[in-house]
């Protein structure tokens, strides 16, 4: 509810401050005075544009701030997706600067303008008679049917499987034209494929291929070098070994000498197994070596078929042959992914769907159930606002769509006169009709929804006498379930209310300003008296405000 509200250098306002309470408040006052003002204010602070139009003085910054107790609305999830300090009091601020610009406060946080004007929805409803047409829109009245029905919890787990639903739909269609993509490709990537898995690929296969190669086609000369080698280093007579046994042997001789004699036997003893070794290693690589011309043109070709696939493929290295086949592998094999993704979104989809028309079935039942409660109630209402033979026709029907709130299409129809036929409401209604229609939903969506604060701008205009009574009395019962204020210039219901505040102008150092304050008793009584019979009070219309106000 509204606690507070303090406004400072708008419009033809100077510097207002006050305070609210609970249940029914009552705003008059001359036309002119400034309660359009006093509304202006208010949007203001709830996130409506504002211009330098705005500021009295055009050098000092406006300022409105509106304190609300939030305590009953459940608001903490608002606050916290949003990062804001969620209070049980909180205040909003709005300031518009000289310069044009605009800054907006929630607990001294600064918020956007979206931000600010979501939270306004859940605190203040200000409605005027020309808002009346909202009740024509199909999501208002679906709204009022779900309010009878109970139907919030339904409806959020609908909402919540629906845009499951709707994503893995969107992830289907993704996933069906990525298969027909693949398809396409999906012949030429195994034939690719095949190319590659056929040459037996392994790291390093390029370099001992050609390495083979090298060897198989120079077999003549290294046996030819092998042949020398072995002939100088193991001839009986003149062989590098025979003489270096020799060395060794004449070492022998002298090696108990010194020391350093026996190092050089030791070294000559080990370049000789060295050499020794050498030429068993030669003499086994030149057994093995044989003229093969069947192997170097198998390893030949197997080179060519390495080369033409870098070739082809615009690459310099088995190992990147080695990627391109991983990368082929995987989208041959994503056809089989893709199919076997496709059908498991098929199957959570025929889930979703089984799940979304129980839910819808459930929510059309409720609201089946609802539909007769809301008609007798709006048409009870209705006559006692002189409307005895409104009548109702709201059908819904189950349809094969999902709307974001259920299966169901609505047809919200109306009748104000006997015998008349139904129509849609903006069709049928009038303006005075609409409006009393939309304090009847109002009036019953109190009593099965916590509403926010709600404003009532004039929504009497065009009625008087025992209606305005009426009127008065429906608004008096809303306040025992919310805060209500209505702006009127009518003496019965300016009567209803629990507090009544007065919208005057004054004229203060030549300048015309406008301010609000609370009446006394006594004050309502002239103020009433006033709205009866105009400026010259009379003692009847003093009498007539008294017998109105007990």
């Amino acid at each position: 509810m509204l606690i507070s509200l303090s406004i400072r250098n708008f419009a033809l306002i100077e510097k207002l401050s006050i305070d609210f309470s609970d249940g029914f408040s009552v705003i008059t006052g001359e036309t002119g005075a400034g309660k359009s003002i006093l509304l202006g204010a208010l949007g203001l602070v709830l996130g409506k544009r504002a211009d330098l139009s705005s500021l009295r003085k055009k050098d000092e910054k406006c300022v409105v701030e509106a304190h609300f107790d939030i305590a009953a609305y459940t608001l903490q999830d608002f606050f916290k997706h949003n990062d804001l300090d969620y209070e049980d009091v909180t205040i909003l601020r709005r300031e518009i600067l000289p310069t044009g610009k605009s800054r907006a406060f929630v607990n001294d946080s600064p918020v956007n303008l979206p931000e600010l004007q979501e939270l306004g929805l859940f605190l203040i409803d200000i409605h005027s008679q020309h808002q009346t047409q909202e009740l024509s829109d199909e999501g208002i009245q679906f709204k009022i049917i779900d309010a009878i029905a109970d139907n919030a919890d339904q409806l959020a787990a609908f909402e919540v499987q629906l845009k499951g639903y709707k994503t893995r739909k969107q992830r289907l269609a993704d996933l069906t034209f990525q298969l027909q993509e693949a398809n396409k490709e999906q012949d030429y990537n195994a034939f690719l494929l095949d190319e590659l898995v056929a040459t037996a690929l392994k790291p390093g296969l390029q370099e001992e291929l050609e390495a083979v190669n090298e060897q198989l086609s120079n077999v003549e000369a290294i046996k030819e070098s092998f042949a020398k080698v072995i002939s100088l280093g193991d001839n009986e007579q003149f062989g590098v070994l025979q003489h270096l046994k020799e060395i060794k042997a004449s070492l022998q001789k002298i090696a108990s000498v010194s020391k350093e004699y026996a190092v050089l036997l030791e070294r000559t003893d080990s370049t000789l197994i060295e050499l020794d070794d050498i030429f068993g290693e030669i003499n086994r690589h030149t057994e093995k070596l044989i003229d093969d011309p069947a192997a170097l043109e198998k390893v030949t070709q197997k080179l060519q078929v390495i080369y033409a696939l870098q070739k082809k493929h615009q690459v310099q290295s088995v190992e990147e042959l080695i990627q391109l086949q991983e990368t082929l592998s995987s989208k041959v094999a994503v056809a089989g992914d893709l199919e076997s993704g496709i059908q498991k979104l098929k199957e959570e989809i025929t889930a979703d769907e089984n799940g979304l028309n129980d839910k819808g079935a459930v929510i059309h039942q409720r609201r089946s159930e609802a539909i007769p409660k809301l008609s007798l109630q709006l048409t009870t209402i209705l006559s006692q606002l002189g409307m005895p033979d409104a009548r109702f026709n709201i059908r819904i029907v189950e349809s094969d769509h999902y709307f974001l709130n259920g299966k169901d299409e609505l047809q919200f129809l109306f009748s104000a006169n006997k015998g008349s036929d139904f129509g849609l409401l903006k069709k049928v209604a009038s303006g005075g009709e609409m409006s009393r229609i939309m304090l009847a939903v109002k009036a019953v969506l109190a009593r099965y929804s916590k509403l926010p604060t709600i404003i009532f701008d004039e929504i009497d205009t065009g009625v008087s006498g025992e209606i305005a009574n009426k009127m008065g009395e429906i608004m008096k019962s809303m306040s025992h379930e919310m805060q209500v204020f209505a702006i009127t210039h009518l003496p019965q219901i300016a009567a209803k209310g629990t507090s009544h505040f007065k919208v005057f102008k004054s004229v203060s150092n030549e300048q015309t300003q406008s301010d609000l304050k609370q009446l006394s008793p006594e004050e309502r009584i002239t103020e009433i008296a006033e709205m009866l019979s105009g400026k010259d009070i009379t003692d009847s219309a003093i009498m007539h405000a008294k017998a109105l106000l007990s």
